[in-house]
């Protein structure tokens, strides 16, 4: 399926379906097409909105983590959203944290996939070099399992981003203020229920991480997917839906 991007007030963003809204947050090198798979699965009974972070456009003084979460604020507010399951991968699941940590009335449900706020090894330790598509192809597909699902396009886009300095001066100010904002002090406050989807084969938030994030948040469960890196919903599409749709029904009582 293609995704319709909707414009407006300034917001790009995906809007299918109908009922009860899962709001999507892609990561730092991430895109609206990530979360394809969910969208065609999950928009014959919920509404699936994506808004498109403003990653390479917002004002480098705000190019950050709490910058982002008051831009999903804004987003939030602007379309009227409320009784959120808020889904986030990588740096997106970092967003999803801040925001359910200072709009918690607005959040019924988080989900988090290879989500940063603890510890990440970012691009495989190394930033893609300006000007090498081989080393943004390999950098790239280290971000999955199998390097195959780096497919030409997402090294395209990448490399493209990588060749802009004022795109790449954003990127390593996100990235830097994501290492700062360390969220494990603040994770027990989190009560909504947390489902926690992760590769088995992750390398930049390895399995310790969602370890972790299971043991601080107290209404968590932990789901590993073998064979699977960095973004579980566009490498093991139908194991991630099954086990997002046992959580939603689940923990649907919650939501009264």
């Amino acid at each position: 399926m293609d995704l319709e991007i909707k414009k407006e007030s300034g917001f790009e963003y995906i809007d299918e379906g109908e009922g009860e809204v899962l709001l999507l947050l892609h990561g730092l090198f991430g895109a609206l097409s990530n979360w394809q798979g969910v969208v065609s699965y999950f928009q014959r009974n919920y509404r699936v909105v994506i808004p498109l972070m403003p990653l390479y456009e917002m004002p480098l003084p705000q190019a950050s983590v709490p910058g982002l979460v008051e831009f999903v604020e804004e987003f939030v507010t602007h379309k009227n959203l409320t009784n959120l399951t808020l889904l986030g991968n990588s740096l997106g699941g970092h967003v999803a944290l801040e925001y359910t940590l200072k709009n918690p009335e607005l959040v019924q449900r988080v989900v988090l996939t290879g989500s940063s706020g603890l510890f990440e090894d970012s691009m495989g330790g190394s930033f893609p070099k300006r000007g090498n598509y081989e080393f943004v192809k390999e950098r790239v597909g280290y971000t999955f399992y199998d390097p195959a699902v780096a497919t030409k396009e997402l090294v395209d886009e990448v490399f493209d981003i990588t060749n802009s300095n004022q795109k790449v001066l954003r990127i390593i100010s996100i990235a830097k203020s994501a290492q700062r904002n360390n969220l494990g002090k603040d994770l027990g406050k989190i009560q909504a229920p947390t489902l926690l989807i992760w590769g088995l084969n992750d390398t930049i938030t390895p399995p310790v991480v969602a370890h972790e994030f299971n043991k601080l948040i107290q209404n968590s469960e932990l789901h590993f997917i073998d064979h699977c890196c960095h973004a579980p919903m566009m490498e093991h599409p139908d194991a991630f839906n099954s086990i997002l749709e046992r959580f939603l029904i689940k923990t649907a009582a919650y939501d009264s």
